[in-house]
């Protein structure tokens, strides 16, 4: 009968996760969001069946664990380095001062001092999973603004794991905040150098010798056993499960194996992750929330505004421009999913009271809720600031740079032409909309840049008026057209070399003002006619005159439209 009962339940659990999120991502709301409605429709506050929450909640808290190890595998040391500045400056004094302000609103309300620095802490952080779902969408993790954004978001994971630590030191009545963080500072120093030896000497040579047996099931056995076995014993030496997991992660950040290891464990995490905001669902008092609407309200308003005014002053005191500032400050405005995970200890170990909880709660889920809109409205905001100062967003700093060339799209030709002028000594700076491209091409030192070509701020930026000339590389004929278009708008005095597919796409690039195309198609059968000519024994010199004279008769076909159209427009002006 138990075991009946049993299954029922984890058969409501599946039913409700597969038709709600799917709902809720279709409508561009935050998965999380999902999870907590379907957990609300099967808690003992809504109509409807009620799943037993013990096998949930045990459950729920490996999401957790799987979480924080799979924030670990994304924080190699080289990448910490890379982006120390942003992760190290402006993350630690986000998380500071922003705890420290809403810390000191939740003493004054009549919080205790263990429960105000607990809501302080949560507060500061912001949602990763809702701010890195946006920036991808919209292509921005490159974005200058979205590279900072990163940055901090890494520091608040890291600040995470200290704050998890400290929670049991601070349900202990007798003992003082000042020792307790000293306490919980200390156990960590010495939990992670105890890791990294057991990973030096231990655990990276077993990887090697499982990877070798080549058996999958093998592989993912040793990564639940390692993310497992360093939980419990971090639970051992009197610190949490999450903070094992994290450190394994950053243990195998660095290896030959963490994609795979990633890829293995992702499929755990998010289920588990899952059933773990369900069960914060299932205890969402909806009556109570319902009662308490307008409280919940006015803390989601509070800790919106004052969190993004004051991440908008340090991103202006570390000297980002204000549509940077502005765009930073509001897209991290919201509250974080560890917020539920922090909550949920707290009360448990009675560091905070259950109706504070559930009013924090549903405020952290309001805010994320509402931060598509929020993003939406700093895109709109930074578009105007930037339309007179420049887009500063896009981090493109070209500097003294002239007589360079621009580039607009890094793809195959692109970069082809690009390696071309450096070996010639000629700078360049390229522009390209592809995230992972442009990443690729940051971490190698180039001058390529995330931006529109069609964007006449971003031409501006990227020094269109100092160039000797412009390439069209685009592969997508429409993108192309608007291009050129807004090349030659912008720097009507400017060369513009495209690039087209076919005869009929070199037409339509000439009559919209580039200077010159190159067809491939016709470029390509030209080559292929040279090789046969030459095989067939017909002489070098006579090759290159026929294919001179072919050139010449269809780049003048060519030609004669784009004449017309600048006559035209000379004509117009």
């Amino acid at each position: 009968m138990h075991t009946t009962n049993l299954l029922i339940d984890v058969l409501f659990l599946l039913l409700a996760a597969i038709l709600v999120v799917p709902l809720f991502q279709s409508l561009r709301i935050p998965a999380v969001l999902g999870y907590l409605v379907a957990g609300m429709a099967l808690g003992p506050h809504t109509p409807g069946p009620v799943v037993d929450l013990e096998l949930p909640q045990v459950l729920s808290e490996f999401g957790v664990v799987f979480l924080l190890f799979a924030i670990g595998l994304e924080l190699p040391m080289a990448r910490l380095r890379a982006m120390r500045r942003y992760i190290f400056g402006l993350g630690l004094l986000q998380v500071a001062a922003t705890s420290a302000m809403l810390g000191a609103g939740a003493y004054a309300l009549g919080l205790t001092p263990e429960a105000a620095l607990v809501v302080g802490g949560m507060l500061a952080f912001s949602s990763t999973a809702t701010v890195l779902k946006l920036l991808v969408e919209r292509g921005e993790t490159v974005a200058r603004f979205g590279r900072i954004s990163v940055a901090v978001l890494i520091f608040q994971d890291l600040a995470v794991v200290p704050l998890l630590t400290l929670l049991p030191l601070l349900a202990d009545a007798n003992a003082s905040i000042p020792l307790a963080l000293t306490i919980a500072t200390g156990k960590a120093v010495l939990a992670i150098g105890a890791i990294m030896l057991l990973g030096r000497f231990v655990v990276r040579p077993a990887y090697r010798f499982v990877a070798s047996a080549g058996n999958p099931e093998l592989f993912t056995a040793t990564n639940l056993f390692v993310v497992l076995a360093v939980g419990w014993l971090t639970a051992q030496a009197g610190m949490s499960m999450a903070l094992g997991a994290f450190l394994a992660g950053m243990l195998l950040a660095d290896t030959a194996y963490r994609h795979q290891v990633e890829a293995d464990i992702e499929p755990f995490r998010g289920l588990l992750l899952g059933l773990f905001f369900m069960t914060v669902g299932m205890t969402l008092d909806l009556p109570t929330m319902a009662r308490e609407a307008g409280t919940i309200a006015s803390l989601t308003a509070v800790l919106l505004i004052g969190k993004s005014a004051l991440l908008v002053v340090l991103c202006r005191l570390s000297g980002l421009g204000l549509a940077t500032s502005i765009r930073i400050g509001l897209i991290l405005s919201q509250g974080s999913e560890f917020a539920f995970v922090l909550i949920g200890s707290a009360t448990s170990l009675k560091v905070l009271d259950s109706g504070h909880g559930l009013l924090l709660s549903s405020s952290v889920a309001l805010s994320m809720a509402v931060t598509p809109l929020i993003a939406a409205v700093a895109h709109r905001i930074a578009q105007t600031i930037e339309a007179r100062t420049g887009a500063e967003s896009f981090g493109i700093a070209t500097g003294d740079t002239h007589q360079h060339v621009l580039i607009a799209g890094y793809g195959r030709v692109g970069q082809a032409v690009a390696r071309l002028l450096t070996a010639n000594r000629i700078p360049y700076v390229a522009l390209d909309l592809e995230p992972g491209r442009v990443a690729a091409a940051r971490a190698q030192g180039l001058p390529v840049f995330y931006g529109d070509a069609s964007n006449a701020t971003v031409l501006r930026t990227a020094g269109i008026e100092r160039a000797r000339a412009a390439v069209i590389t685009l592969n997508r004929p429409e993108l192309a057209q608007r291009a050129v278009e807004a090349v030659r708008h912008t720097a009507p005095a400017l060369p513009v070399i495209a690039r087209a597919h076919d005869l009929t796409q070199s037409r339509r690039l000439s009559a919209c003002g580039a200077s010159a195309v190159v067809p491939e198609a016709m470029e390509v059968s030209l080559q292929l006619a040279g090789l046969v000519l030459h095989t067939a024994g017909i002489a070098s010199d006579v090759i290159d005159e026929s294919l001179k004279a072919h050139r010449a008769e269809e780049y003048a076909a060519l030609a004669t439209p784009a004449a017309a159209t600048t006559n035209a427009r000379a004509d117009g002006d």
